[in-house]
C-alpha cells in the first residue's frame, strides 16, 4: 500500500518582494509563511523549503535507524536527530547534515556507527536527496 502526502503553497508578487504560504494539507497541522528574504538570509519567524525539508530528513532518519536498530536486537529507548539543510542563492540546495545521539542499551559503538550509517543512505529522504552530500554526527548518549 503506498501513501500519498500532500502540501499546498500559494505565492504572491515576485521572488524578491514577494511572499507566500504552506500549508500542510494532508495532516492539516499548519500553514506556514515563506518568502525569499527567510530562504537567503535565514529567519526565526518565517520557514523556508530546506526548513520544511530538514524536518522530514531528521524524522524519516530516526525512523530508519529506529527500525535498523531493532532488527539488529538492540531497540532504541532514544533518538534525538536534527537536520541542517544548506541553501545557497544561485546554486540551490547543496547538503544536509544529520546530527543523531541515541540511547541504545547494550550495543557496541561499532555497531552502533554502522547502523547509523546505513540508515543514513537508506532512509528514504536520504534517497530522494542522492543529489546533494549527506553528512552524519552519530553519537551514543
Amino acid at each position: 500500500m503506498s501513501v500519498t502526502s500532500e502540501a499546498a503553497a500559494q505565492w504572491s508578487g515576485s521572488l524578491f518582494e514577494g511572499s507566500g504560504q504552506v500549508t500542510l494539507t494532508s495532516s492539516g497541522q499548519g500553514v506556514f509563511p515563506v518568502n525569499w528574504k527567510a530562504r537567503s538570509e535565514g529567519s526565526d519567524s518565517v520557514t523556508t523549503p530546506e526548513e520544511l525539508l530538514a524536518a522530514a530528513h531528521a524524522s524519516c532518519y530516526c525512523m530508519a535507524l529506529s527500525n535498523a536498530l531493532a532488527q539488529n536486537g538492540t531497540p532504541p529507548e532514544n533518538l534525538q536527530a536534527s537536520a541542517s539543510v544548506t541553501f545557497t542563492p544561485g546554486t540551490g540546495i547543496t547538503g544536509s547534515h544529520l546530527n543523531v545521539s541515541a540511547v541504545v542499551p547494550g550495543i557496541s559503538a561499532e555497531d552502533f556507527d554502522r547502523l547509523a550509517e546505513e540508515a543514513k543512505s537508506g532512509c528514504p529522504v536520504s534517497q530522494a536527496l542522492a543529489g546533494v552530500e549527506i553528512t552524519l554526527e552519530a553519537s551514543l548518549a
